[in-house]
């Protein structure tokens, strides 16, 4: 479903800052599969998603989506069927349209037809009937504007923004971290269901190697660049976060020494 090629991608070549962020990295998904992302800051984690979404093009290698040969697509295009949910709540909504309005315009993303003042009484329905699953009381609130709501609102507006148009990627860049733990925990449960119940192939980011673990179906570390450990199946199902850390020593020969990493 998700096929990317010998990806390298390399920063300030030819000079004394030149780093390579992507390095000669290959990675095969399946339909439906969700991935679980950890690694040290500067591994390459934010950078695959870059690649993926377009946000610069690879200097070597090749991204295929769907059977689609994306490497060269513009990132707005690919947009029209990949999701993508920033760390920062404030980064995926538009803080001066209205919750339906916000919605209205993704679910037009890749339509057609152009857009069309106003929103119709049968997508309002809809959204609402989205809305109204999460238990979060937003289907009450479809006139206010994005910029009144909490972080954690606004968190699910954007995760629902990225699904309502049943996208075939879905990539999460450790969507709950800038969340209070409440917050984190309600947005943590409506994303399992949506990626669930619309069986979306989904990438997330994350610092929580418990969360890297316990949810999705596969768990992939990254270090400079290059996918050092890759777990699924039963392997998986047994693997502890004590036992990731010494997989990780014997494979680097040394500790897992990232402040960031949070190991409960």
């Amino acid at each position: 479903m998700l096929s990317i090629n010998n990806a390298v991608k390399v920063f300030q070549p030819g000079t004394s800052s030149e780093r390579t962020a992507l390095d000669d990295l290959s990675l095969e998904m399946g339909r439906g599969e969700f991935l679980t992302i950890i690694g040290s800051n500067g591994a390459g984690k934010s950078t695959l998603f870059n690649a993926i979404t377009g946000a610069f093009l690879l200097d070597r290698g090749s991204v295929t989506l769907g059977g689609r040969d994306i490497t060269w697509l513009p990132p707005h295009k690919r947009a029209f069927f990949i999701g993508y949910l920033f760390q920062d709540p404030m980064k995926g909504t538009a803080p001066g349209m209205t919750i339906e309005e916000n919605l209205s315009l993704a679910y037009s993303r890749g339509k057609r037809w152009p857009l069309r003042p106003g929103v119709s009484k049968g997508d309002a329905d809809f959204f609402r009937d989205r809305l109204e699953r999460f238990g979060m009381g937003l289907e009450d609130r479809m006139k206010t504007k994005a910029g009144m709501l909490s972080g954690g609102q606004r968190q699910v507006l954007a995760l629902l923004m990225s699904t309502v148009g049943n996208p075939e990627l879905l990539l999460l860049d450790e969507h709950t971290a800038a969340l209070d733990p409440a917050s984190a925990e309600q947005v943590t449960r409506i994303t399992l269901d949506l990626v669930g119940t619309q069986n979306i192939t989904t990438m997330m980011i994350t610092h929580n190697i418990h969360q890297a673990l316990n949810f999705g179906t596969r768990t992939i570390m990254m270090e400079e660049g290059r996918i050092i450990l890759d777990i699924r199946g039963a392997k998986r199902r047994e693997m502890t976060v004590s036992k990731l850390m010494d997989m990780y020593s014997q494979r680097r020969k040394r500790e897992l020494d990232n402040d960031r990493m949070l190991l409960i």
